[in-house]
């Protein structure tokens, strides 16, 4: 009975091809990217032009223009073609997001457009303070709060700013919270000064100064803080720096407390407030 080695029953690598090698039937080489298995003994027959000695097994795919596989450059992204075709977008530069171009025939990078958060400015404050409105001023005239007051400068001038405002604090009687802005600080009128900004929103149906978050007047509670948190989308159409700030319209003889209940004290069950001024730019 013959004996069949079993070992022997399968291709034999023999790795680079070698025109001084001599080959037997089912040896493998490997040429250019791709792999070559002889179909008859021989010496000396180049893979490429003998087909009577070698049958391709596997076939190297075409390098691309960068001199890879994939024809890509460092940092580029592959995409297919309307034709089928492999090609490459390089990276973009910071900031810009992968889209469709504007012929919606492949795709690039660029400023993301529209609603997109470009910075956003945060200032908080624990001061305690308290001033009071006066017979001799209109009392829908608002005052300034200068210890919120923020700086903006807009990227576009089709931005806008989203403005979120907590104030927190007391009044025995009417005191109404708003927002005011002015292309320079506002700082040096002083905290309880008339503000010389303009308001961000139109006046009320009755002329008055309209309050954005309701009253602070707690009911003569003296211990008692009130939060009031009030948002505004205002549309500056500058790039200059604005300066925007809290205001509360008081009734005249009328204290607002700030940060503070109509009584201040050290002892815990004295209210402290921390009130807060956020600025975020909104891309058009």
């Amino acid at each position: 009975m013959a004996i069949i080695n079993l070992g022997s029953l399968k291709f034999n690598w023999t790795g680079a091809y070698n025109g001084s090698t001599s080959y037997a039937v089912d040896d493998v080489v490997s040429s250019g990217g791709s792999s070559y298995v002889c179909i008859q003994a021989h010496s000396n027959q180049a893979v490429g032009n003998a087909t009577a000695y070698w049958n391709i097994m596997a076939l190297a795919g075409s390098n691309g223009s960068a001199g890879d596989t994939f024809g890509l450059a460092n940092k580029e992204i592959a995409f297919k073609t309307n034709a089928g075709a492999l090609d490459g977008i390089a990276i973009g530069t910071a900031g810009q997001a992968l889209k469709v171009n504007s012929g919606a025939t492949g795709y690039e990078f660029g400023a993301v457009a529209g609603g997109k958060v470009l910075q956003v400015i945060q200032k908080t404050d624990v001061t305690h303070a308290s001033f009071t409105g006066s017979a001799d001023n209109n009392p829908e005239a608002p005052r300034l709060i200068t210890y919120l007051e923020q700086a903006i400068t807009p990227s576009a001038t089709s931005s806008k700013i989203l403005i979120t405002v907590t104030l927190v604090g007391a009044s025995a009687n009417d005191a109404f919270p708003n927002i005011n802005f002015k292309t320079s600080s506002q700082v040096s009128v002083g905290f309880g000064n008339i503000a010389t900004g303009t308001a961000v929103h139109t006046t009320s149906p009755n002329g008055q100064s309209p309050a954005m978050a309701g009253d602070f007047e707690n009911d003569a509670v003296n211990t008692r803080l009130i939060s009031k948190t009030y948002s505004f989308l205002h549309s500056p159409n500058t790039t200059s720096a604005m300066y925007y700030i809290p205001t509360s319209t008081i009734w005249s003889g009328t204290t607002f407390y700030y940060n503070q209940a109509e009584t201040d004290g050290t002892a815990g069950w004295y209210g402290s407030g921390m009130s807060t001024i956020t600025l975020m730019e909104i891309g058009a």
